[in-house]
């Protein structure tokens, strides 16, 4: 009867096993954690990258207004845009028609 790998046996592929994985949980508590927010704020002060150019409060609010402002403007060049089309299609089919009738081109019968 065959029988698995003994204790002993195992003790040299469980030890570095253990050994990785207890390293990523560290690791991964050390960046998510307070230490990791420290370690960043440290590398962006090192590079020269200030937390501070967000915008304040005020500012954002006018952003947000400008851009309801611009997306009304749009909504109304879609709207004219859609119009225009509509326009064309209706000329379009006014000359087709004038085609199929043999009128002359610019509408001026002769």
């Amino acid at each position: 009867m065959m029988q698995g790998p003994s204790p002993q046996d195992m003790v040299p592929i469980v030890i570095p096993i253990f050994g990785m994985i207890t390293g990523i949980v560290i690791t991964g508590f050390v960046v998510i954690g307070p230490v990791g927010r420290a370690i960043g704020r440290v590398i962006m002060h090192l590079f020269g990258v200030e937390r501070s150019a967000s915008l304040p409060a005020g500012e954002v609010a006018d952003v947000r207004a400008l851009l309801e402002e611009q997306g009304e403007r749009l909504e109304l060049q879609q709207r004219q845009i859609g119009e225009m089309a509509e326009r064309l299609d209706f000329a379009e089919r006014l000359l087709a028609k004038a085609r199929e009738k043999g009128l002359p081109p610019g509408g001026v019968a002769s």
